[in-house]
């Protein structure tokens, strides 16, 4: 007795959410019509005409099996190959959306580095001009300590003028 393989399963058996069918089923479809699309191109000679009846029937073929997956080589084979593609596709994005995340990344990088430098300046400057006003404020305190030194001179003599022109005027 000999078993024959089934040409085709059911996709709920294969064990994949609702979603990931819904999936399976799209690509299968895009599958199948892209080889269909394709084996059309590669024929020379022949119309438009037949090349839109071949992509026809491959959109009645991969309908048709709507729901099943097909088990035979070749249509695994167009299957796989798609998959391949599509994950070669999106790796490529993937890399390309990585690459785009590094320099966005070094941008900001750059950026916040040339602020933080920005704002090391500021400060320097600030410290300086702090700096600046407390030599002025020592000076200041130096000059104010002078005045009323002189002050303190210009009353005495003032007050030993007075003495004078008061001895003088005795006289």
């Amino acid at each position: 007795m000999t078993t024959t393989l089934p040409s085709s399963i059911p996709d709920s058996q294969l064990g994949l959410s609702h979603s990931e069918i819904q999936i399976l089923r799209q690509h299968q479809q895009i599958a199948l019509q892209n080889q269909a699309y394709a084996h059309s191109t590669s024929s020379r000679g022949r119309g438009h005409a037949r090349t839109s009846a071949s992509t026809s029937r491959a959109a009645s073929a991969a309908s048709s099996h709507n729901g099943r997956l097909m088990l035979d080589p070749g249509s695994l084979a167009v299957l796989g190959q798609h998959f391949e593609r599509l994950m070669s596709a999106i790796q490529n994005r993937v890399d390309n959306l990585t690459a785009q995340t590094e320099m966005s990344t070094l941008s900001q990088s750059s950026r916040a580095g040339n602020a933080m430098a920005t704002a090391d300046a500021e400060i320097a400057r600030f410290r300086g001009i702090l700096r600046q006003i407390d030599e002025l404020e020592t000076e200041f305190d130096k000059v104010r300590h002078i005045r009323d030194i002189v002050k303190g001179f210009r009353a005495r003599v003032e007050g030993l003028e007075k003495k004078f022109d008061a001895r003088g005027s005795r006289r």
